[in-house]
């Protein structure tokens, strides 16, 4: 596949394995996908299925053990640790925890954490803080919250600061890490709908989760791994209505709100039986 700066980012035949010899696990198997500005991607499989493996690779984490990953135009496959923190610095990809106090520190106030990345990219402290306020404007917070430290957010608060974090240095692409689960109802469909509104700016996401309904809600295209491979991808429509693999389908009759509010037990058991489950 060759390189596009228009693509996002373009997956080619990706593996990654982990062990040695016998002991040797196939993470990922031969998984190829791209994506391009403003669309959200969602990635949908069970614990197991690579999902954070992929997330890993691409974020510089995992070596690959075959493959290419081209970010922005950019063969980065083969980058070294620093070249990786090169990329990093600059904020080209950025990751969205599924419980952000894992990536916000709870000894900086709100505004410290949002600041910071600005100021490690040279810009000076009085436009970081008017940037820190747009943003936190585009995530609907107030500027009230930016003196408070993260534990004395609400979960819903927090998930938003950490979206606010990771748009702030303009990245081409994010990673989405299960970004409502831990959150009730009402937070749950705010965040999915601020999500929505930011594919405008030309943000790129890729949506990790293995709920479908909630990917569903926001999701241009599904793409669906089992056991380490990529067994399905298309438009969510598509993926859902007339899914193709037999752990999609599966996935789908598991999920009634998504066809009707009586799945079919007798075809979940059937297609349980046909993936060994």
């Amino acid at each position: 596949m060759p390189a596009d700066a228009s693509t996002v980012l373009e997956i080619s035949d990706l593996e990654v394995h982990y062990g040695l010899r016998r002991k040797r696990h196939r993470a990922l198997n031969g998984v190829s996908l791209s994506v391009i500005p403003g669309e959200t991607l969602g990635i949908i499989g069970e614990t197991g299925s690579g999902k954070s493996t992929l997330a890993r690779a691409v974020l510089g984490l995992v070596q690959p053990s075959g493959g290419r990953i081209i970010i922005g135009g950019e063969d980065v496959t083969g980058y070294s640790h620093r070249r990786w923190r090169a990329l990093r610095r600059r904020g080209v990809v950025q990751y969205v925890f599924q419980d952000p106090l894992r990536s916000l520190d709870p000894d900086l106030t709100i505004e410290q954490s949002l600041i910071e990345p600005l100021l490690n990219h040279g810009v000076n402290w009085a436009a970081a803080a008017a940037t820190v306020r747009t943003y936190l404007a585009r995530v609907r917070l107030e500027d009230e919250l930016l003196v408070r430290l993260p534990g004395e957010l609400s979960g819903g608060q927090r998930q938003r600061v950490a979206v606010a974090r990771a748009l702030i240095t303009q990245p081409k692409l994010i990673f989405l890490d299960e970004p409502v689960s831990a959150l009730d109802s009402a937070n749950r469909v705010q965040v999915l709908e601020i999500l929505k509104g930011l594919r405008d700016a030309g943000v790129a996401f890729i949506y990790i989760s293995h709920d479908l309904g909630s990917v569903a809600g926001v999701a241009d295209r599904i793409a669906v791994l089992y056991q380490g491979e990529l067994v399905e991808i298309g438009p969510a429509r598509t993926v859902i209505n007339s899914p193709q693999h037999a752990y999609t389908r599966l996935l789908v009759s598991s999920a009634p709100t998504l066809r009707s509010s009586s799945a079919d037990r007798s075809e979940r058991a059937a297609l349980r039986a046909l993936l060994h489950v």
